[in-house]
């Protein structure tokens, strides 16, 4: 049976290209959902071995899913650099998610390995996804070794239902307190925040002439991607907010929107949002790291009104780049930005009232003050005292706490604990 669902969950990934194509995503989500759901009743089986330190060298398997081009992807990419800034031993098994589309992100495929190696895992999948990766992968991979998930999650309360894959774990690590005192609530098993260590090459060639971008205007930037919900994300807000700083368009200011895995049916909303106005240039193209770190480094302010964050890694990106942020001042982000580094717009929670994917009616998330951004918009283009401020407290600030002293000084020693229990 297990084998039969490594054959049927492999024929799935080479399919989905098309089946997008004919089928909805709700309809090709809901499958997967019953695949997921499915597969922990088929690991209670398994029996995995618990942790011997002594039937593998010391060291750390990183499985997850390192070259695809989404924040999942980037966020294990983040968690490798960490490994190769301390002095422990790694390699990376490449993990594919069922969902995943673009995967040309090659950065650590010289630390690929075909299996397992050493007595420490740490496994960069989602909660809801692990089930799968337990039956994709050998058994061997998870007995007598020390299994670490690190996940992010967005509100103040982890789902009932992800709890299922907490009895095969032995550990859990996140990026930020909020979502580590989410997850507190639902085991005693350890669970600890890792910072991230950021960084953010670049290259003088993707400039604003590469993208197609207006050299003499003011550009705020919105990103998104349709792989993340359009209701957490908030790119509509976002957008209401800039049509609230300027109701007429202004000729020097412009409006960036970067689609990522673009679904249609969210180009067409954000396009109808946005038609009373020219200034307005969108990106859809799948593009490597270095050139969305580029893109970034142009815009003028980066705005996200998000409803949460797990973590909030682009606009940690565009502190570091130097591009002033507009953010809400909830959830995980609020941990590296302040009102000193950041422009950060007032928020009343509320509660969801249908389920928008994976996040249940019933949960709290919030709803950012749009006529508050509007003015920290409009204050960045008008004050340009105030706007270099923000910038270089960004900067500095983000250099520092999520630097590779933190984040390594961090996994070093909890690792070494770990081996000395």
């Amino acid at each position: 049976m297990v084998n039969l669902s490594k054959v049927l969950l492999k024929l799935s990934d080479k399919l989905k290209p098309f089946l997008i194509r004919i089928l909805p995503i709700a309809f090709l989500r809901k499958v997967k959902q019953l695949i997921i759901d499915s597969s922990y009743k088929r690991i209670d089986r398994l029996q995995i071995e618990p942790f011997n330190k002594e039937k593998y060298v010391d060291g750390i398997n990183l499985i997850g899913n390192i070259r695809a081009e989404i924040g999942l992807g980037q966020s294990c990419r983040l968690l490798a650099n960490e490994l190769e800034a301390s002095n422990i031993d790694f390699i990376v098994l490449n993990y594919v998610q069922v969902s995943a589309l673009h995967m040309n992100d090659h950065t650590w495929d010289n630390k690929l390995a075909a299996e397992a190696k050493y007595n420490i895992n740490i496994i960069h999948i989602n909660p809801y996804e692990l089930g799968l990766a337990y039956l994709q992968l050998d058994k061997c991979t998870w007995d007598f070794r020390y299994n670490i998930a690190f996940w992010l999650w967005e509100l103040e309360e982890f789902p009932d239902e992800w709890t299922s894959c907490l009895p095969y774990l032995d550990e859990i690590w996140t990026p930020s307190e909020f979502a580590s005192n989410s997850i507190r609530k639902k085991t005693d098993k350890p669970v600890i925040t890792i910072p991230y260590y950021i960084t953010v090459p670049t290259e003088e060639k993707y400039n604003r002439e590469y993208f197609k971008l207006p050299e003499e205007k003011f550009l705020y930037l919105i990103m998104y991607d349709s792989g993340s919900t359009i209701e957490r994300k908030n790119p509509l807000g976002a957008i209401e907010a800039y049509k609230i700083a300027y109701p007429v368009e202004n000729e020097n200011v412009g409006l960036i929107i970067k689609i990522n895995n673009m679904q249609k049916m969210d180009l067409d909303i954000i396009k109808d949002k946005t038609k009373e106005y020219k200034n307005v240039y969108f990106i859809t193209d799948i593009m490597q790291k270095i050139q969305v770190n580029s893109l970034i480094k142009c815009a003028d302010v980066l705005i996200s009104l998000h409803r949460a964050e797990g973590f909030g890694l682009v606009l940690a990106e565009a502190m570091l780049l130097g591009t002033p942020t507009i953010a809400t001042n909830w959830s995980s982000n609020t941990e590296f930005m302040t009102e000193e580094n950041s422009c950060l717009v007032d928020y009343s929670l509320v509660t969801i009232e249908k389920d928008c994917g994976i996040y249940k009616a019933g949960y709290r998330w919030a709803n950012p003050d749009l006529k508050e951004a509007s003015k920290f918009m409009l204050k960045l283009f008008e004050q340009e005292e105030y706007y270099h401020m923000i910038k270089q407290a960004a900067q500095e600030h983000i250099a520092v706490i999520l630097g590779a002293k933190q984040a390594v000084e961090k996994i070093e020693e909890r690792i070494q604990t770990i081996l000395l229990q």
